[in-house]
Parts: C-alpha cells; structure tokens; sequence
C-alpha cells in the first residue's frame, strides 16, 4: 500500500508539473504550432504552384513549336522569348536553342544578351554552363574582337573542363582564318599537351600544326 501511494503521489505531481508548464507556456505552445502549420502549408503551395507554373511552361513551349510548324514564325518567337525570360533553367534554355536553331533571331546583339540573361539567370551545373558558354563563342565568332574572343573564351581555357579542347582547337582555327600563324601554333600545342585527350581533338591539332609547318 505505501509503495501504490508513493507512485500516485509521483503521478499526480509529474501532471500537476505538466500541467502549469503548458499553462505557462500555452501562448508559446500554440503559436509554435500555428507557425508550424502554417510553415507545412506554405511550402505544400509553393510545390503546388511551381508545379502549375512549370506546367504552363511546358504548354507553352508546345504551342510554340505548334507555331513554327505552321510557319507562324514571330508569334513562336515571342513565345519562346517570354519563356527565355521565365528563368527556368530547363525552358528557357530550350527555348533560347530552338531559336537559334530556326534562325528566328539574325541579330548578333540581342543573341548575345539573350546568352548573357540566360547565363547569368539560371542555375546550370559545371558543364552544362560550359556548353552554353562554348556555344555563345560559336555564334560570336565573326562578330567579336580577338581580344573579345579570349575574354569570352576565358572560363574555358581556365578550367580543366571537356570543352577546353574543343574551345583552343576552335581559337587556333581563328587565328589561321586570320593568317596569324604563330598565335594559332602556341594554342594547337596547348591541345597536344592534354593528357587523356580524344584521338579527333589530337588529330585535328596535329593536322593544322603540319598544314602551317608545309605553309
């Protein structure tokens, strides 16, 4: 009996503590919990949202090719120029190569803000920004400067990146349209000091050394 009246007494004191903690604290307790819900609810409608609005870029990027099949050419444009500027990494990027592919933009300058936006407002991996980056050199390469051509190039030729390679074959193929032999050499041997290089890259570097030597 004094064993079952020590163990009731212990309960009755633990709720009597539990008790005046949550009457000391019950304002706390429910605004941690309605913040707690409204933080779960929150996030549930950013997911939902993101969603829907992922959904209606992927429409409209359908509707866009739509357009381009019916050679419905400048209304596929503004389509594809609208989902450029939507930032998503996925879309816009899609968007921005469909455009170049079908010619639906010829001036040099706003394909070159339309690269810089898409670089500087979306979140790209290592590469495939290095992509984006070798191809903006592609589409500028008669329009730009030898010095804008290094500065352009220049995250590339920095980094041990897969395009590295390809970006000094294509700068040393610049200098030889340009009859400057001795620059276009000093990139052609950067090539051949890769290690692990691809057998085409090798060659083509090596094929250009000797066409210059036979010159």
């Amino acid at each position: 009996m004094p064993e079952n009246s020590i163990e009731a007494q212990y309960d009755v004191t633990k709720k009597s503590k539990l008790i005046k903690f949550y009457e000391s604290n019950k304002i706390l307790i429910y605004s941690f919990i309605a913040i707690l819900v409204i933080l779960i609810g929150s996030f549930n409608f950013y997911l939902e949202d993101k969603e829907k609005k992922r959904i209606v870029l992927s429409e409209n990027y359908i509707q866009a090719k739509i357009y381009l099949e019916n050679e419905n050419k400048e209304i596929a444009k503004d389509i594809l120029k609208k989902l450029i500027y939507s930032n998503d990494t996925t879309y816009s990027t899609l968007s921005f190569f469909l455009i170049l592919n079908q010619n639906l933009i010829t001036d040099y300058k706003e394909i070159s803000i339309l690269f810089d936006y898409l670089l500087a407002n979306n979140k790209f991996d290592k590469e495939s920004k290095n992509l984006l980056i070798y191809k903006k050199v592609l589409f500028s390469l008669n329009f730009i400067t030898e010095s804008e051509l290094l500065e352009i190039t220049k995250p590339l030729l920095n980094s041990e990146t897969f395009w590295k390679p390809h970006v000094l074959l294509l700068i040393g193929d610049y200098f030889v349209s340009k009859k400057e032999n001795i620059k276009a050499i000093d990139f052609y041997q950067q090539i051949l000091s890769i290690k692990g290089l691809h057998k085409d890259i090798y060659d083509q570097a090596r094929s250009q050394l000797i066409f210059i030597a036979n010159d």
